[in-house]
């Protein structure tokens, strides 16, 4: 009996060395890191940072966290911010966001609220820590943002890297109870009035960056796509529904090049809305309309598009309609 409980007191005294050394090398690499960012120009503070979770957990917790970037003018920050992650297994960890944070991009911010919003996010053993799956979900979220608030009841994004493949990853996103800042009255050409929320909003898409997403991806530029392979992207909004599928290569300038097939039931409709929400220049309506009731007519049916968008040398066209430059696919 003496001997099982020197036995437990070795092992309980191991394990909290291990433990502490483990407590001790995260604070180490997290105060390294933003002294790193500070070095570089970054605005990259916290209030205080506190390691906790003894004896299975090495929870940090960030009081008041900072994150500016000068060269991409992207900021963040937040009341407290948390990563959590079993003693035992550092490469997975659950990151907690709280209710509220502010998010900048270049001349803009956003206000989001959000419950419950947290990711698990399990990475690599290589030096930079490279992302192999990550799933983050919220609920009665909210952005706040120029054009007015958007709110969702639930959102779900999941990323992974594909097998054999360095730098290739499936993404998924579902958004449910999507509500966009419509301006008051907005008026259906077919009648009636749009439901509150949309029904549906998802994609499935495959990308090939330039590179694999790991901590370079955030401490120095964002890897770049390089091919984009859209399974299915479709939104649902009452009577109206848009979808996309096919696929793109994108340069090293960001321009893309290929097409997709776009499909959409009660276009006409879509493009009241795009016009009142001033998505779309006046001077362009009358010439979609125009061209796109001819092809529909053609298709033998007038309230449905199926067409193909094409992207090519810089320009986009919706099947015979020259639609101008063509967006450029950069991540800042």
């Amino acid at each position: 009996m003496k001997r099982l409980l020197v036995v437990i007191l070795v092992l309980a005294a191991g394990w909290s060395g291990y433990w502490f050394m483990a407590k001790t090398g995260a604070q180490s690499d997290y105060e390294s890191w933003f002294t790193a960012r500070r070095a570089e120009g970054w605005q990259a503070e916290y209030a205080a940072l506190t390691v906790n979770g003894f004896p299975n957990r090495v929870d940090t917790t960030f009081d008041k966290p900072v994150l500016a970037d000068p060269g991409t003018g992207w900021a963040w920050e937040a009341p407290w911010f948390q990563i959590l992650a079993l003693s035992y297994r550092p490469n997975h960890i659950i990151t907690i966001w709280p209710e509220t944070q502010k998010i900048t991009i270049p001349g803009t911010s956003y206000q989001v609220d959000s419950a419950e919003m947290q990711a698990s996010i399990v990475m690599g053993t290589g030096k930079k820590h490279p992302l192999e799956r990550s799933n983050l979900v919220a609920s009665a979220m909210a952005v706040e943002g120029p054009l007015g608030t958007t709110t969702l009841q639930a959102v779900q994004l999941g990323a992974h890297r594909l097998e054999g493949a360095l730098q290739d990853y499936r993404i998924a996103i579902n958004a449910d109870g999507l509500t966009p800042p419509l301006p008051g009255g907005v008026v259906l050409r077919t009648g009636g009035q749009l439901p509150r929320h949309l029904d549906a909003l998802r994609a499935d898409v495959r990308v090939k960056f330039d590179r694999p997403w790991d901590l370079s991806a955030l401490e120095n530029s964002r890897p770049q796509p390089r091919e984009i392979r859209l399974k299915l992207a479709e939104a649902k909004w009452g009577e109206l529904e848009l979808a996309l599928a096919g696929k793109l290569s994108v340069d090293e300038r960001g321009r893309p090049t290929g097409n997709l097939t776009l499909k959409a039931r009660n276009w006409r409709d879509i493009l009241e809305i795009l016009r009142q929400l001033g998505w779309l220049p006046e001077n362009w309506i009358g010439t979609l309309e125009s061209g796109l009731g001819i092809a529909a007519q053609l298709s033998g049916n007038s309230q449905t598009l199926d067409l193909p968008l094409d992207f090519r040398d810089g320009q986009m066209s919706l099947g015979p309609i020259p639609l101008g430059s063509a967006p450029i696919i950069k991540l800042r």
